[in-house]
């Protein structure tokens, strides 16, 4: 069913609902772990780091989550709004993959995540209502920079982290599949300080939930 058939208050409380889903239930894929199934042992070195980055990339797609759902409320094209839903789904599959490599690494979620939803949350709905082709732009710059970022991580990775690394690849795949769909439903280029803002705030994000 259409969101638009819904009332305003029926819909901010189904946003509320997704929130708490998101930050407080365990995550379930649709799709089966890319995980390599051998795992060479780690060094407590090793281990905290895969932890760290791991972590990085959960809240990642927290912010994923939010940014999408925020489009897809605000989409003006039907299609554009479903697109934004295929990809909130796909994304809760690398939320769930994340979070179960945390777990087999004795890690912990950030404790900033509810801070990376509510403001992604927003600018998601800020794009969306900004027009179609913007918000779809903004998606298309947001997987480029997401799949640069995850490319470095799987460089920083400890070749003994099979799993790790397995579920990166897939992820960076899923990206560059999000951001050419965004493309090729009428995303516009983004302006330079758009862009090189969206790249300060990533940074800002990465740098707090490695050790927050």
């Amino acid at each position: 069913m259409d969101i638009r058939s819904f009332g305003l208050t029926d819909r901010i409380f189904g946003e509320i609902d997704k929130a708490i889903k998101v930050l407080s239930v365990a995550a379930r894929s649709s799709r089966q772990t890319p995980a390599a199934p051998e795992q060479q042992t780690l060094q407590e070195t090793e281990r905290r780091k895969s932890a760290r980055l791991m972590r990085v990339n959960h809240s990642g797609e927290v912010a994923a989550q939010a940014l999408y759902q925020g489009q897809a409320l605000t989409a003006r094209d039907p299609q554009v709004g479903a697109a934004m839903q295929h990809a909130a789904a796909e994304e809760t599959d690398h939320l769930a993959w994340c979070e179960q490599r945390l777990q087999e690494l004795n890690g912990r979620t950030s404790a900033l995540n509810p801070l990376w939803y509510a403001g992604s949350f927003a600018i998601g709905a800020l794009a969306g209502v900004l027009g179609d082709r913007t918000s779809l732009g903004f998606v298309a710059e947001t997987e480029r920079q997401v799949e640069s970022h995850l490319r470095e991580h799987l460089e920083r990775l400890a070749p003994a982290d099979n799993r790790s690394r397995a579920i990166l690849e897939q992820m960076t795949h899923d990206e560059i599949q999000h951001g050419a769909q965004a493309a090729s439903l009428g995303g516009k280029e983004l302006p330079f300080a758009l862009r090189t803002a969206m790249r300060l705030t990533s940074k800002i994000m990465t740098r707090a939930s490695y050790w927050l």
